[in-house]
């Protein structure tokens, strides 16, 4: 961790910080200070395109969670020097924050790009987007909520569009019921970039919380 990172983490952490300890129910508004959409990001690396995601996006504020302490250092330093007053920063577990401290209905968006993919068989189960998972997420997302996942390793892609399109609480928002092209509003980032130089193929789905 560089020293404006941890820099950042202690001048910053107790205003824009959450710990995630499954301890409350976290109120949205009071942790933003405005009643603006939420959107949680679950995996942001070093938080590049979360930042320009923030910038670009003003009126949508962004919960971002991971563990990789730099990254937080790194987001957070981001924030400030930006003036991102809609970033908000969460260390731990994303399954406790959303079974434990997300109201139910509390988020206009999920995002996670770039997850990890357990590529070996026997690992596949770790991956985080599986059935389970999208019935918890889908009773703390508003109906109409996006749930957007990007990643550059093909046989993931194919689980995510598969368990996706077999789950009854969200809709594919594309019509051929396919992967979606990248959004504008997701910035091409480094990992991304990387990835596409030793020629993989980024895939982005896209699917909608269906009306109860």
């Amino acid at each position: 961790m560089t020293a404006g990172q941890a820099d950042a983490l202690q001048r910053l952490w107790p205003k824009w910080g959450l710990d995630i300890d499954g301890q409350r129910v976290v109120d949205l508004g009071e942790l933003f200070g405005n009643g603006n959409p939420v959107v949680l990001e679950i995996g942001f690396g070093m938080g590049e395109a979360t930042a320009q995601m923030a910038a670009a996006d003003q009126e949508t504020n962004i919960l971002a969670v991971d563990v990789h302490t730099p990254g937080q250092g790194n987001l957070l330093n981001l924030a400030d020097q930006n003036g991102l007053n809609n970033v908000r920063v969460g260390n731990g577990d994303a399954i406790i924050l959303l079974r434990e401290m997300l109201a139910p209905d509390s988020l206009d968006g999920l995002r996670v790009y770039f997850p990890d993919p357990w590529p070996k068989k026997r690992h596949h189960k770790r991956r985080l987007i599986q059935p389970e998972f999208l019935s918890l997420a889908a009773t703390r997302l508003k109906p109409g909520a996006l749930l957007h996942c990007a990643t550059d390793w093909e046989p993931y892609a194919e689980q995510m569009l598969e368990v996706l399109t077999g789950h009854p609480d969200f809709e594919n928002t594309c019509a051929n019921g396919g992967f979606a092209p990248r959004p504008e509003f997701r910035p091409l980032t480094r990992f991304e970039g990387q990835g596409l130089d030793k020629g993989h193929v980024v895939n982005d789905v896209l699917f909608r919380r269906v009306q109860r």
